[in-house]
């Protein structure tokens, strides 16, 4: 509570509070400022957590990325996927790294800057609903926001097809070549991906507290961080195999550049002829997208929550 003057036992004000001449709903106003500010600031570091977690991720894991790519692409194996790789030669393995870079990093903070964020303005408007509603909305809301982003995935899509390697050279001429086409093409694919993020982030914010109590007591720094990769490791895995069909669907419709612009359900049924109704032929690629995620999202929730210990405190 605020100090307030105190009544003295003759009936008298005792000294005068610095803010006992303003009006009152000045006052309200001086507090809900200064709340937000810290609110604010708290949130510059969730930011900043989650930027450097997906950097650290993204150099570590693009290679095998790639690989997952081809595969659910063209629907081939890994080892096809891996020989297409070799044959076009190191330099060539890190291309098309700076889109996802650049939209992962940004995404990832996104999704646990905005996440807290969400959640404290729908506790601040609405404090009756209980917390897994409350964390379910903002986890929602924060992965739906990340698909502001999709040109940038839109882009990396281009550019890790073989096909496009001799008609394409770097990520600024994608994105000078996509322009002709209007905005929508730097959005194809839009559904996939807020069909995608939203559940996916509901469930990530929702199981990897509950994921990580089941491991044994941490007693130090490092089986804490052992414990944030295990748990995020688990959870991301998880989710990734439960949505990789609709990453199917958003490669396909993200890989054409120009053309018709076919709806999701349409482009899952024409992939879903094309691999003979197979659902074990929608899932090729799953095996090495199992194992990325594993290592991706557990370096992801280990980076944010060691980077966040390490940040020193916004004042």
């Amino acid at each position: 509570m605020p100090n307030c003057p105190t009544l003295q036992p003759d009936g008298d004000w005792g000294t005068p509070h610095p803010h006992e001449n303003i009006e009152v709903s000045d006052y309200f106003q001086i507090t809900e400022t200064d709340n937000l500010t810290a609110s604010h600031r708290y949130n510059i570091e969730e930011f900043v957590c989650g930027w450097g977690a997906a950097f650290v991720n993204i150099t570590a894991t693009f290679p095998m990325n790639k690989v997952m790519f081809r595969q659910q692409l063209h629907g081939i194996t890994c080892y096809k996927a891996a020989t297409q790789l070799r044959r076009e030669g190191f330099l060539n393995l890190y291309r098309g790294i700076l889109p996802p870079l650049m939209q992962k990093t940004v995404s990832v903070s996104l999704m646990f800057g905005l996440y807290d964020y969400y959640n404290k303005a729908i506790n601040w408007n609405y404090p009756t609903l209980s917390k897994p509603v409350t964390q379910g909305l903002a986890a929602m809301m924060a992965g739906s926001t990340e698909a502001i982003l999709t040109p940038f995935e839109r882009v990396q899509t281009v550019l890790q097809d073989h096909r496009h390697m001799k008609k394409f050279h770097n990520t600024l001429h994608v994105f000078q070549e996509l322009r002709p086409y209007g905005l929508k093409e730097y959005y194809r694919g839009l559904t996939p991906i807020l069909l995608r993020n939203g559940p996916s982030n509901v469930l990530f914010f929702g199981l990897r507290g509950p994921f990580k109590s089941m491991l044994p007591e941490a007693k130090s720094q490092l089986g804490h961080t052992v414990n944030d990769f295990l748990s995020g490791a688990m959870v991301g895995a998880l989710i990734s195999t439960l949505f990789f069909p609709i990453n199917v669907v958003k490669t396909r419709m993200q890989v054409r550049v120009g053309g018709p612009r076919y709806p999701t359900l349409k482009t899952f049924r024409i992939i879903w002829r094309e691999r003979g109704h197979s659902v074990r032929h929608m899932f090729l690629g799953v095996h090495i997208n199992f194992t990325r995620s594993l290592v991706s999202w557990g370096i992801i929730n280990a980076s944010y929550e060691l980077i966040k210990t390490m940040l020193p405190q916004l004042s």
